[in-house]
């Protein structure tokens, strides 16, 4: 059963900081590539950064580009976004995937999702 997981969401003031994590089970995960996106009501589910398997190389989305930061530790199955200077915008479920062997942004790319969690900054 592949399992992943999200934590760390909550309610935070603008500017502050939040570190979500998200804990794989189930798969090799040094074989996968992982990437974190977000969705809110209405809208798209959003491409935000992604990290390869190898956590050697790391691409982010511009919204994301100079205030979050995605990483990973393999010895313990988790990725991990750390994000900063937070926006009101930023209001919205965030989501863990994994890929294997791949490394992009489209969402049918993705083998595996989590469940989400909810993140919310207010003014």
């Amino acid at each position: 059963q592949v399992q992943l997981v999200e934590s760390g969401g909550g309610l935070v003031q603008a500017g502050g900081s939040l570190l979500l994590s998200c804990a794989a089970s189930g798969l090799t995960f040094s074989s996968y590539s992982t990437g974190w996106f977000r969705q809110t009501s209405g809208k798209w589910r959003e491409f935000l950064a992604v990290i390869s398997w190898k956590g050697d190389n790391t691409y982010y989305e511009a919204p994301a580009r100079g205030r979050f930061t995605i990483s990973r530790d393999n010895a313990k199955n988790t990725v991990y976004l750390q994000m900063n200077r937070l926006k009101p915008e930023d209001t919205a479920i965030y989501y863990c995937a994994a890929d294997y062997r791949k490394y992009g942004s489209g969402l049918k790319e993705y083998d595996y999702w989590g469940q989400g969690t909810q993140v919310t900054v207010t003014t």
